[in-house]
């Protein structure tokens, strides 16, 4: 391509707390519309707001997590406009300010296309607090608004233009969504809204250090719909740039159905939001013994826990980046690992069974009968030689359905793997006295038949035998 993309993103985030940002109203989401509201949240006259102390250190560790300067003295600002969904006509926000300023995020791993990502760090000019408005809903002729969204409090990060393709966008949103959920500050469900985003993007000659004209995409509400959007962005742009035409700066929507996006409205010039400091709101202060102890209760990030996990348990970079992208499988595994000497074969179960039986019967990790306990002893049960693969599979479908423990399965049902070399030579001389044509095809050099006669010495001890001694067996009585 003769254009290079210049791309950053202004994320929203939904803080997940007991109640809102400035009022006592529940922060719940599947209520009935308008029925988590006050006068407060309501904007009704001689209504003062008390800020949510819960949503201020999660946005300040959000800032910590993502290498941020967290502001010693930051404050509350007024955002003036008028929108049916803003029940005040502004929106508590921070201008100059903000809690967090000048961190960074560091991509690697591969895209959404699957393709290898160059290492970079993608700088955050800034993230603050504000309120989230309402929320509208549109039909023909008519609109409706739901308040109970009005006062959530909510992050905006805001990205510098680092990202130069859909690829790196979509690592930086799963990063960011990373980051927030296992620093406790948000769920960042994007079907509930709790995290969307804006795009903005520009081309401009490779080569060139100016950029070009700035086109804003607005309110994407999946990672998929991002990649495809900026995707398209960057194909529409080139496309007009290469008939010779001019790109006005403008806000466009994204229409994930037809795969396109469509102007909303231009922008001649920023808007006028008549910003200036909140009245009734107090400014925040901390002190550096204040941070430092946030500082010091920050959890793991999940690249240092991929760092972990292949440098302790011995998992491939594979495994221990499937086993973080959510932080409750990932904790999973960590306990888990700690009850056992093979944690790679913990990880081989989780990933190869058990994410496998959550996704068919669409439950969460949290809800798995299976606690972290009973698969370390299932897992030391095969690598005692008590059960074999093929039996450990029956008992862990057991477990998965009744919550038993392995031990007690196994017992019940008469599970234990026959490991004795006389009961195992005695199934052996069966299988070969009742397969005499394969007997023949092996002596005659056909080594695959071998399998073919594990098999039938499998079926003759109901899948009890140890398979290695039922190969050594084999190719002792076959010669």
């Amino acid at each position: 391509m003769k254009y290079e993309a210049v791309i950053g993103l202004e994320v929203h985030v939904q803080i997940r707390t007991a109640s809102k940002m400035f009022c006592s109203c529940p922060n719940r989401y599947g209520a009935e519309p308008n029925t988590l509201i006050c006068p407060v949240c309501m904007g009704y006259p001689g209504t003062l707001p008390v800020p949510n102390h819960e949503a201020i250190l999660k946005a300040v560790r959000a800032g910590l997590l993502t290498g941020c300067r967290i502001a010693r003295f930051s404050k509350f600002d007024r955002k003036n406009y008028f929108y049916p969904d803003l029940p005040k006509n502004y929106q508590i926000s921070q201008l100059d300010l903000p809690f967090c300023e000048h961190g960074a995020l560091h991509l690697s791993g591969t895209g959404f296309s699957g393709a290898p990502l160059p290492e970079k760090s993608v700088g955050i000019t800034r993230i603050h607090l504000e309120e989230d408005p309402a929320k509208l809903t549109h039909a023909a002729g008519a609109s409706g608004a739901d308040y109970n969204r009005a006062g959530v409090p909510l992050l905006e990060v805001v990205s510098e233009p680092d990202m130069r393709s859909a690829d790196e966008a979509y690592a930086y949103l799963t990063a960011l969504k990373e980051i927030m959920q296992y620093g406790d500050i948000s769920d960042c469900d994007m079907e509930k809204g709790q995290m969307r985003c804006d795009v903005n993007i520009s081309l401009r000659p490779v080569g060139q250090k100016e950029f070009g004209t700035k086109i804003e995409l607005k309110n994407l509400n999946s990672f998929r719909a991002a990649h495809r959007a900026v995707e398209y962005e960057i194909w529409r742009q080139a496309d007009i740039l290469d008939r010779g035409e001019t790109l006005r700066q403008e806000t466009r929507g994204w229409n994930d159905d037809r795969g396109e996006s469509y102007l909303m409205r231009t922008k001649e010039q920023a808007h006028d939001y008549r910003y200036f400091p909140d009245p009734d709101l107090m400014p925040v202060t901390f002190t550096d013994a204040e941070i430092e102890a946030l500082r010091a209760a920050l959890p793991e990030l999940p690249a240092a826990k991929r760092e972990r996990f292949v440098a302790e348990c011995g998992l491939t970079p594979y495994d221990a980046e499937v086993l973080t992208l959510d932080r409750a499988v990932a904790a999973y595994f960590d306990a888990a690992a700690k009850l056992t000497k093979s944690p790679k074969l913990v990880a081989n179960w989780i990933i190869s069974e058990l994410l496998r039986l959550l996704g068919e019967e669409k439950i969460s990790i949290d809800a798995c009968k299976i606690t972290p306990a009973a698969l370390a002893e299932l897992v030391d049960l095969i690598e005692k030689g008590t059960i074999n693969g093929k039996i450990a599979k029956e008992v862990f479908a057991e477990m998965f359905a009744t919550g038993k423990k392995p031990a007690a399965i196994v017992e019940e049902k008469g599970l234990v793997q026959v490991s004795d070399s006389g009961a195992i030579s005695a199934v052996v001389t069966e299988a070969i006295r009742a397969n005499p044509a394969q007997v023949e095809q092996y002596k005659a050099g056909n080594a695959k038949v071998l399998q073919f006669l594990v098999g039938q010495v499998m079926k003759l001890s109901r899948g009890k035998a140890n398979p290695q001694l039922v190969i050594a067996e084999l190719k002792k009585q076959l010669g």
